[in-house]
């Protein structure tokens, strides 16, 4: 669910002293995206909302969850917005985020 490595190496790059508040930045603009997913929308706000998630989420390993934003953004390019199943990507974004601040305890420090 999670890519680890590209955590560790983000916290590399970043410093360990930055990395708690660009992890909270983060989590906070992912959660703003989350909460637009919620409400019915066009389908081109729904593929701008789902293209968001994905770019923050690969930025920050929550590599499934920018899987399934892609998948729905290449639902709705094919005209099947209604198909994208919504809830189950808020669903892995709260399992993803949970997941996450579990592990970042746990994550040795660059």
């Amino acid at each position: 669910m999670l890519d680890w490595s590209r955590i560790a190496q983000l916290r590399e790059e970043i410093g360990a002293e930055d990395f708690e508040e660009v992890a909270a930045l983060f989590l906070e603009e992912a959660a703003e995206a989350v909460d637009r997913l919620r409400s019915a929308q066009p389908p081109g706000d729904l593929s701008d909302n789902l293209h968001f998630l994905k770019g923050c989420a690969l930025n920050f390993g929550f590599s499934s969850l920018a899987e399934r934003c892609s998948e729905g953004e290449r639902m709705v390019a094919d005209g099947r917005a209604d198909a994208v199943d919504v809830a189950a990507i808020i669903a892995l974004f709260e399992r993803s985020r949970a997941q996450f601040l579990a592990g970042l305890d746990r994550q040795p420090a660059a």
